[in-house]
């Protein structure tokens, strides 16, 4: 059974009487224990609302979502809310707005410690801060520290440390790498990756990075208007791109190779000709799935 499962989810926000903005139509798909799903595509296509959705920072307008074997979307008993702020967290975009100015590092990371009584006395509750900076390669000594007297790098790993000391089994990384350098998304990334192998913790890994995307994820999911495109295997979204609109994303990505970047040539998708409506999605495989037009 997966972890979680999403299904038919439908987020809008009403601005007037007159207008509604439909971010999410109709998105499904499922992540495992212990996996990565990445959800890509461009700015203003729903990877960021339906994060905030399945976490229920946001009330879902319709659909359904079964997370650990219990529903979520609805109206959510005192139970069922534990177990989701448990067991879900959720790794912010900006590290640093993300984070109370007016608040030590060891309160911050130790707030959801603080508010599930995950700790039997203060020692204890200090070594769990403690255990879970070295594990994202800061020092407990940073404890002490206010998150203005961190850079980029060190504050979005404080808040992979916040996210982590719960031991969640899902964590929604939200872009957590588009604010930081190169060389520094390299350094979250891999830490990431070890982290799953230890805890076996899954992600939705939301970014429009498609290279790192490529080397995170275990399925990728290709978000479009709100609607989702086309999901499937990693190997089998690069290698055999299917929908008109992955085609045009994985044409932009730059190659390393200048001599074959001279060569590439960008696809272009006119999404004013394409209805989703009425579209369905149909199985191109067994794992590969994409929106027909």
């Amino acid at each position: 059974m997966a972890l979680l499962s999403v299904k038919n989810l439908y987020q809008h926000f009403k601005i007037s009487r007159s207008f509604t903005v439909k971010a999410v139509n109709g998105v499904s798909f499922e992540i495992n224990a212990g996996e990565t799903y990445g959800l890509v595509g461009e700015s203003g296509s729903g990877k960021t609302t339906i994060g905030r959705s399945i976490i229920r920072l946001y009330d879902p307008t319709g659909g359904e979502i079964i997370f650990n074997g219990k529903k979520i979307s609805g109206d959510l008993d005192s139970e069922t809310n534990k177990m989701l702020r448990q067991n879900m967290q959720m790794i912010f975009q900006d590290p640093m707005s993300s984070l109370n100015p007016r608040k030590k590092i060891g309160d911050i990371i130790g707030e959801g410690l603080d508010i599930h009584g995950l700790y039997s006395n203060l020692s204890e509750r200090n070594e769990i801060i403690s255990g879970i900076l070295k594990k994202v390669g800061l020092s407990p000594a940073h404890a002490e520290r206010y998150p203005q007297q961190f850079s980029g790098g060190q504050r979005q790993r404080v808040g992979i440390a916040r996210a982590l000391v719960m031991s969640p089994k899902l964590i929604i990384a939200d872009e957590c790498i588009s604010a930081l350098d190169v060389s520094i998304q390299a350094q979250v990334v891999n830490l990431m990756k070890d982290i799953q192998d230890e805890t076996g913790c899954a992600y939705l890994f939301i970014a429009h990075d498609l290279s790192m995307v490529k080397y995170i994820s275990d399925r990728i999911g290709v978000l479009h208007k709100g609607y989702l495109v086309e999901t499937g295997l990693t190997r089998e979204i690069f290698s055999n791109p299917i929908h008109p609109y992955t085609k045009s994303l994985l044409s932009a990505v730059p190659h390393p190779n200048p001599r074959v970047e001279k060569q590439r040539q960008l696809i272009i998708y006119d999404s004013a000709k394409t209805n989703y409506e009425n579209a369905k999605m149909y199985s191109v495989s067994d794992t590969h799935f994409v929106l027909s037009e």
